[in-house]
């Protein structure tokens, strides 16, 4: 059974008095609570202090110290602005009053202006690819492993790769990764909930790619892997329960860290949002 109904109800978040709110962890398999699902939590916390028409166009995020799986997150808003074309929040995640998570998030309200966009590009359709929980059940049988997050049949968004992706045995391949994506099962026609699974979703895959280029794999190199930012902007209404093209390059990596940048196609071609990471890679 998918994750998805669980996902759904970690971001319905408590309130607990004026711009405070709690929420619970769906655990994926990672050590520390996943970056993506704080990331869609202060989202969702940021959201419920908003009662006009503009939309989430931006946010800008630090994750500052590893997340607990089994307490509860405390979501802390502040309004920092209220104008007639743009409102930004604040929003400071902790657990126990130790902080692990800032997000600044940006409103805007929409007008019309120019238009252009850079070109999807041409890959494979997912109705012909295999997706990662396929690929990775041979793997996992073999070595005894259990597929947790984006490998695992059960996961609340299913994946799959353009590229061949052998996580046990690495090839060096350019820092390049297209992945089709979708929720794993129907969200409501919601689009504030459409955009928030967007973000949760965009924190996967993005890492990986700067692990091509040198032929390493968490499952064969012991490694220490984390986000320490996340940026992303939302140019166009994406639906998540449909199939979305993530295509990340990874232009640098040095003294520990690796920056990563995603742009996001609907099935149509139009660009639907663009991301940017810089994470920690640290061989053990």
């Amino acid at each position: 059974m998918s994750q998805l109904p669980e996902l759904l109800d970690i971001l319905r978040l408590n309130h607990q008095g004026e711009n405070n709110f709690t929420g619970k962890n769906l655990f994926i398999g990672s050590p520390n609570v996943y970056g993506g699902q704080v990331l869609a939590q202060s989202i969702v916390a940021a959201y419920k202090t908003i009662d006009d028409d503009k939309v989430l166009h931006s946010i800008h995020s630090y994750f500052i110290n590893p997340g607990d799986n089994d307490k509860d997150i405390s979501f802390r808003v502040e309004v920092i602005k209220d104008g007639r074309s743009f409102n930004t929040r604040r929003v400071v995640a902790s657990q126990e009053g130790r902080e692990i998570f800032i997000l600044f998030a940006s409103y805007h309200r929409i007008e019309t202006g120019i238009e252009h966009q850079d070109i999807m590009p041409n890959v494979a359709r997912p109705e012909s690819l295999t997706s990662f929980s396929d690929l990775f059940a041979e793997f996992a049988a073999k070595f005894n492993i259990q597929p947790r997050g984006i490998f695992a049949p059960n996961g609340p968004f299913t994946f799959y790769p353009v590229e061949h992706y052998d996580p046990f045995k690495p090839k060096v391949r350019p820092a390049i990764n297209h992945t089709w994506f979708k929720t794993n099962g129907q969200l409501p026609d919601d689009k504030r909930l459409h955009l928030t699974t967007l973000a949760y979703a965009s924190d996967f895959n993005l890492l990986i790619t700067a692990l091509f280029p040198h032929g390493l794999s968490f499952f064969t190199t012991p490694m220490q892997i984390a986000s320490l930012d996340h940026a992303m902007w939302f140019h166009r209404p994406a639906k998540t329960d449909d199939w979305l093209l993530y295509v990340v390059n990874s232009s640098n990596a040095n003294a520990g860290r690796a920056f990563c940048t995603g742009k996001i196609y609907n099935k149509e071609g139009l660009l639907v949002a663009s991301t940017a990471q810089e994470g920690l890679i640290r061989k053990l």
